[in-house]
């Protein structure tokens, strides 16, 4: 392009560029090269020559002038981010009916599949929740059944009985009280065959029991602690605080004081000797051969040398044993005739 006349101004003055050694000396940027002015009428002064610039078709390919871009089929995402394979009208690539029904079942089945998934996440916690109570309610089906297999089963039979605590009852004879309820589940064995097959020893004063599976029965019995021998018109009775009768010996045994009372074993004064001579240390038990009490108030004990001791009440009973103790070790019984502990805290020795 021809610049208007007039407008011409005066080139600006060039730097003189120095040329390294070897190097072909450069050409000014708005000289043309030398094939360019060798074609006169071509480019003038004022042209500048251009490259042709490639057409790049919508798919990025370099394609020729005119040529066509191949039709582009974009599939279109659904709502949960899958492409569709349904084909894309155009004006060039008109459906046709068969492709339209198609394309729409397409569409429906991906809606359906959409709504499955929604119905899917928001129903997420309540079926979490029946799993959970499905769970529980099996677990404690399951845990029913087992129970009541092993009740009825055969495998928990009882087999065994094993005595503990007998000491003037023989084991034997009270395993033998069992034999009736031998074969019995453990968990069907009742509590009042247990206390009828244990009722006939009179000796049991307390017991307990405990079921050892498969098929054993501890019983853990505590024997009732005799406290004197009372004399009643039938004869001699061993008998223990309660009064129950452990024994009828022929004799006074030894270690066991005979209790004389006005009303028997119904008495007040023997419940309250029977209190004292369980509060006794061993050592002195041991030397009391006789015990006597008119009321609750004036309970008297007989030691074998030959001293009395005085004992009042049966209350504070157990320091009024200590307080013997003492006295029997300081004075002992064949050196004195009584001691009085009937006041604890101001016991007499005669």
């Amino acid at each position: 392009m021809k610049r208007p006349q007039g407008f011409d101004r005066p080139p600006a003055p060039r730097a003189a560029v120095r040329t390294p050694p070897g190097k072909p000396p450069s050409r000014p940027h708005d000289t043309p090269p030398p094939e360019v002015l060798g074609r006169r009428g071509q480019f003038d002064s004022d042209s500048v020559p251009t490259d042709p610039i490639p057409v790049l078709g919508g798919d990025g390919l370099d394609r020729p002038e005119g040529a066509a871009a191949p039709a582009r089929h974009d599939a279109e995402s659904d709502a949960d981010g899958e492409r569709s394979d349904a084909p894309v009208p155009s004006a060039a690539n008109p459906l046709s009916d068969r492709a339209a029904r198609r394309a729409l079942a397409a569409a429906a089945r991906e809606r359906r599949r959409y709504e499955r998934q929604e119905v899917r996440r928001f129903t997420k916690r309540s079926r979490r929740r029946r799993i959970t109570w499905a769970v529980v309610a099996g677990s404690i089906v399951a845990l029913v059944a087992t129970i009541a297999i092993g009740a009825y089963s055969p495998l928990m039979a009882l087999r065994e009985v094993r005595v503990e605590g007998a000491q003037r009852i023989p084991a034997a004879e009270v395993q033998q009280a069992f034999a009736g309820i031998v074969g019995t589940p453990l968990p069907l064995i009742d509590g009042a065959e247990v206390y009828s097959a244990l009722s006939k020893f009179p000796l049991i004063e307390t017991y307990a029991t405990e079921t050892i599976p498969p098929g054993t029965l501890v019983v853990r019995i505590v024997e009732r602690t005799p406290v004197g021998v009372i004399e009643t018109d039938s004869g001699l009775e061993l008998v223990d605080a309660a009064g129950v009768v452990i024994d009828r010996p022929t004799e006074v045994p030894e270690g066991q004081p005979l209790i004389e009372t006005e009303g028997g074993v119904a008495d007040e004064g023997f419940r309250a000797v029977a209190a004292v001579v369980r509060s006794l240390p061993a050592e002195v038990r041991a030397q009391v051969v006789g015990a006597t009490a008119d009321t609750a108030d004036d309970v008297e004990l007989d030691l074998a040398a030959g001293a009395r001791v005085v004992w009042g009440s049966a209350e504070d009973s157990e320091l009024k044993a200590d307080v013997l103790a003492s006295l029997m070790l300081a004075a002992p019984p064949d050196t004195v005739s009584r001691y009085d502990v009937s006041a604890p805290t101001s016991p007499v020795t005669e």
